[in-house]
């Protein structure tokens, strides 16, 4: 099967890119039917999107999942069409060279940047946001003229095959096509010789795709993750602070590329915040067995990886507060839930402080002076977000001056990836490239210069066309 499909892949690449060419880049009549055929086919199958990530999950939170997977989808479409017409206009530049400078312009030289299409783009999208990490992309994509093939992850098979079948009925395989498949036919769709690849997944998976994608020099958007800090300030509302932050620790259980992976707090409030968190926690989720507000684990494996870091604190003496206001027991369940947990005085030889999380575990570091979660945050890759708490200026603009990460909110966690003019990416091992709005348009698109020379022959002029003989020399040479 996995033969078959790795063929066919072969196939609809070689017909999309040889319609890129005969076609030329679509006119934006066309592109803005695309976005709204995105969007038809997310509100027609608005609720077996919710029913098949449910699915996938064991146990996911319907209401998130409508949040996130269906309207979020529907928003960056709706900005693309909205400004599509600005993004698409040839954008001028000056037109000057030293050491003329402007003058050129003058001359009549002109200069300009064009926007166009890469031609055939890849997409590979993970598991913890299925539909959108696999749709929303598409805004950037569709908008600058591309075509696009799909592989979604085999680690949500129902909501893969689901969008399998909704690409299939609103487009057009020389459009949009989507091969679902095992690890063999996403190694496969990785080495294809697309134009531009984007890659939504962990770091580790990341170096494999980047490396395949190297044959044929594709040029790569990665979006990864990493352990991304919230640096509570010392002025910070310790109630509100834990509330912003446990309900981005809690939200699809954790499982998100941008979840607060640690906390770094001031020594004197740590007792403050650790009460505020169980408080917070437990009025969100008074139970979580049986509750299906609150996510599971996606599967076994993750489940018992989580499950291990917390095994491998403990052995190393950290303090485990869990948060479990029914005291349920969870070792007897139908799905891989795993309840809030705060991991407090954690070592650096934990696990839990070495890996991405990717769960409902925070640990909690302790800080006198704020150059001190500068210095840990500095002494790490650089994460794909940062979170800092408080309504001190200074130190807020200390935190973010001297540190670097894919992107910033303040006084909230996660809310920076809403924002669609805002690009959104990594930096180092957190991603390359960014999307969302404008920039993800210019990301898939090709900007290529062109400039208009002046009547005047310049290189002439200047003296830069043979013979290079001075006047002079001529003259004593008469």
């Amino acid at each position: 099967m996995s033969t078959e499909t790795i063929n066919e892949m072969h196939r609809v690449l070689e017909l999309q890119k040889s319609l890129n060419i005969k076609e030329g880049a679509p006119e934006i009549n066309l592109r803005k039917d695309r976005l709204d055929r995105v969007i038809a086919m997310v509100n027609k199958y608005d609720k077996q999107i919710i029913e098949t990530v449910n699915q996938d999950f064991g146990n996911r939170d319907s209401m998130m999942s409508a949040v996130t997977e269906v309207a979020s989808v529907v928003g960056p479409m709706e900005h693309a069409k909205k400004n599509l017409k600005k993004w698409m206009r040839t954008e001028k530049r000056k037109a000057a060279i030293a050491p003329l400078g402007s003058a050129l312009s003058l001359l009549g030289a002109k200069a300009e940047v064009r926007y166009q299409p890469k031609g055939v783009v890849g997409a590979i999208s993970p598991w913890n946001f299925p539909m959108n990490l696999a749709l929303a992309p598409l805004a950037g994509i569709i908008a600058a003229g591309n075509r696009v093939m799909h592989k979604p992850s085999e680690l949500t098979p129902a909501t893969s095959d689901l969008l399998k079948l909704m690409v299939e009925e609103y487009f057009d395989e020389a459009e949009m096509a989507v091969f679902v498949g095992d690890a063999e036919v996403g190694a496969a769709f990785s080495g294809l010789a697309f134009d531009h690849l984007i890659f939504t997944g962990g770091t580790s998976i990341a170096k494999h795709v980047m490396k395949a994608a190297s044959e044929n020099l594709v040029p790569l958007t990665l979006e990864l993750g990493g352990k991304s800090p919230v640096v509570v300030g010392k002025d910070a509302k310790i109630k509100d602070t834990a509330q912003r932050v446990m309900q981005g620790k809690t939200m699809n259980a954790g499982q998100i590329c941008l979840a607060p992976d640690y906390a770094l707090v001031p020594e004197g409030k740590v007792d403050e915040f650790v009460k505020a968190s169980v408080e917070v926690t437990s009025e969100m989720f008074p139970e979580m067995k049986d509750n299906d507000d609150f996510t599971s684990i996606i599967n076994q494996r993750h489940y018992d990886r989580i499950q291990g870091y917390l095994d491998d604190a403990k052995e190393k003496g950290a303090d485990i507060v869990e948060i479990n206001p029914s005291n349920e027991d969870f070792s007897q369940q139908p799905h891989h839930k795993i309840p809030p947990t705060l991991v407090l005085n954690p070592s650096e030889d934990m696990k839990i402080m070495q890996e991405e999380i990717f769960g409902p575990v925070l640990p909690i570091k302790t800080y006198n002076d704020v150059s001190e979660p500068v210095e840990y945050i500095n002494s790490k890759d650089r994460p794909l977000g940062l979170y800092y708490f408080g309504n001190d200026n200074t130190e807020k603009d200390y935190v973010l001056d001297n540190t670097t990460s894919g992107g910033v909110t303040i006084n909230d966690v996660i809310s920076h990836i809403q924002m669609e003019d805002l690009p959104f990416g990594g930096v180092g091992p957190s991603g390359m490239g960014s999307y969302h709005g404008y920039d993800g348009f210019k990301e898939f698109s090709h900007a290529k210069a062109v400039y208009k020379q002046t009547k005047f022959n310049l290189m002439k002029l200047a003296g830069l066309v043979p013979p290079y003989k001075k006047k002079e020399e001529k003259t004593k040479t008469a």
